[in-house]
């Protein structure tokens, strides 16, 4: 599936297309991936965590998330910064001394949460940008990368330790609320590209898949799929994924799932794709190592109104 942003890769910026959302075909995509969301969580509810037991190995890296995080977030404001860019790929800095200024606070915000040094201030002035920009780029273009506003809040409530390598040690029942701001806002940015890009605003699509028909993967191994249907199925996809990752149901199967179609575009897009996705990189990487903790897991499934305790543990 095509799970690229279009706005980073084409200048179209076409109108949306609220009708489309009404068509029999979207409305049946959009209601299958609800449905599947649905039956995914009350599946994952019922199951052991975590679900794949060969991937234990992974809860080593438990201390060491924020650090991560903090590196992930750090190094793609230093990739904007120096590619004239403003959080995301599609927002240029104007070519005015305030963009070089604006340019060089964002260079040296990236650089603060990379050396790791007193991150929570940093968390913060990251949660600020967000506001920034909607003054300059309007508030659509700021939601679809509310996922750096996650990795913010997280850090500003869990920041990494005084270490060189960042390691702190936090209860788990104190991690609910910062896990549930990471994983529900990166959601939540996928549930808004979803509809930005594919399901309100097809025309968009379209225009990267006459750009790159490769991207169509249906056509590609045979099956002879309209454009416009596969940019209905792919928006449908983008969607579940986000719905997924805010659920928090089964992180493990959902994180190495995801994995296969944001890793694929990398090939066609390059550094620019890796540079706008490590913060979401990041947040899936802190997700499969939480998933993959007995202790841990819990806290990623957890929802706000559930009285289910973060130590308990579903029987096999």
């Amino acid at each position: 599936m095509e799970l690229a942003h279009e706005t980073w890769f084409t200048d179209a910026r076409p109108d949306y297309r609220w009708g489309f959302l009404l068509e029999p075909l979207t409305v049946a995509a959009v209601g299958s991936a609800i449905l599947a969301v649905v039956l995914w969580r009350l599946m994952g509810s019922r199951l052991p965590r975590p679900e794949l037991g060969f991937l234990a190995f992974l809860e080593r890296l438990v201390p060491y998330v924020p650090r991560l995080l903090a590196v992930h977030a750090g190094v793609s404001l230093i990739a904007q910064a120096y590619g004239g860019t403003y959080l995301a790929p599609s927002l240029d800095l104007p070519d005015t001394t305030a963009g070089a200024a604006l340019a060089v606070a964002e260079g040296v915000l990236g650089v603060w949460l990379v050396s790791g040094w007193k991150v929570r201030p940093a968390a913060v002035l990251l949660v600020l940008s967000g506001p920034l920009g909607m003054v300059a780029y309007g508030v659509v273009p700021i939601l679809e990368r509310i996922d750096l506003l996650g990795i913010a809040l997280f850090l500003s409530r869990v920041p990494p330790g005084p270490d060189r390598y960042g390691a702190i040690h936090v209860d788990p029942e104190a991690l609910r609320i910062p896990v549930w701001w990471l994983k529900g806002l990166t959601g939540a940015s996928l549930v808004v590209l979803a509809f930005t890009e594919k399901l309100a605003r097809p025309d968009l699509a379209l225009e990267l898949l006459d750009r790159y028909p490769v991207l169509n993967v249906a056509r590609a191994v045979g099956w002879q799929v309209p454009d416009l249907v596969f940019v209905t199925l792919a928006g449908a996809v983008e969607l579940a994924f986000g719905l997924l990752l805010i659920s928090g149901a089964l992180p493990q199967l959902v994180v190495l799932a995801a994995g296969v179609p944001f890793n694929a575009t990398l090939f066609f897009f390059g550094a620019e794709e890796l540079v706008g996705h490590l913060p979401l990189y990041g947040t899936m990487l802190a997700l499969l190592v939480y998933g993959s903790s007995p202790v841990h897991a819990p806290v990623v499934a957890w929802l706000p109104g559930r009285r289910e305790g973060v130590g308990s543990t579903p029987p096999p």
